[in-house]
């Protein structure tokens, strides 16, 4: 016979504790695993421009990413976009991070806005984001009223701050829709790193030349 094994079994426990610091290792290593969440703009939608690239970049590292359909993209409202975050990610922690495109930021600071005292995210990456002013030339009275509701309506940016451990926030010198006044919003009430692209246009995709923008991708592995 090879080997030793006690007759009270001890190697036998041995060996079960073993598989079982095993076990609660690779549940760890599960819950370290970092979940990116895109938020799409308005009128937008989770196959457009950059979103699925970036979503297989991020996946290549092992990480998961959730690019949610956001409820009535074409006539969004904030209510709705907060609550559908929520679904999403629930009270998110440090291991979350999100992206947010256009509207979309504006919903992930007031999803962060609305968590409880204590929560912190990962990080956030705002590209195209704005509060203060949008401009378009050919707006039509529904599309004003909907932006008057995201543009009237309060934002406690001191209570999202801190719940953001880090942000970088991204803009273009020629955005047709997001002046650049907006990067005020985020660098000195959310204390985000800010970031501006020449020529990006909104960061529309092909559109704009921004199908595989490697700044958002640098920003999101950059926080994370």
């Amino acid at each position: 016979m090879s080997g030793f094994e006690p007759e009270d079994g001890s190697s036998i426990l041995s060996g079960r504790m073993r598989v079982k610091r095993i076990c609660n290792r690779a549940t760890e290593l599960k819950k370290m695993k970092k979940r990116v969440i895109i938020v799409h703009g308005w009128g937008g939608a989770p196959s457009d421009g950059w979103f699925p690239w970036l979503k297989e970049k991020i996946e290549e590292r092992g990480d998961q990413v959730v690019i949610p359909a956001m409820p009535e993209p074409n006539a969004p409202h904030i209510d709705a976009w907060v609550r559908a975050l929520f679904e999403v990610a629930g009270v998110a922690d440090a291991q979350t991070f999100f992206v947010g495109h256009s509207m979309g930021c504006a919903a992930i600071v007031r999803y962060c806005e609305a968590l409880p005292e204590g929560a912190l995210i990962g990080g956030a990456v705002f590209v195209a984001g704005f509060f203060k002013r949008v401009t378009a030339l050919d707006q039509k009275e529904e599309e004003r009223e909907i932006l008057r509701e995201w543009l009237d309506a309060s934002v406690d940016f001191s209570a999202a701050a801190t719940r953001i451990k880090k942000s970088i926030a991204i803009f273009s010198d020629n955005d047709p829709y997001v002046p650049i006044e907006n990067v005020d919003d985020f660098r000195d009430k959310l204390g985000s790193e800010i970031i501006i692209v020449p020529g990006a246009g909104h960061f529309s995709g092909p559109r704009d030349g921004t199908r595989e923008p490697p700044i958002v991708l640098e920003s999101i592995l950059k926080i994370s």
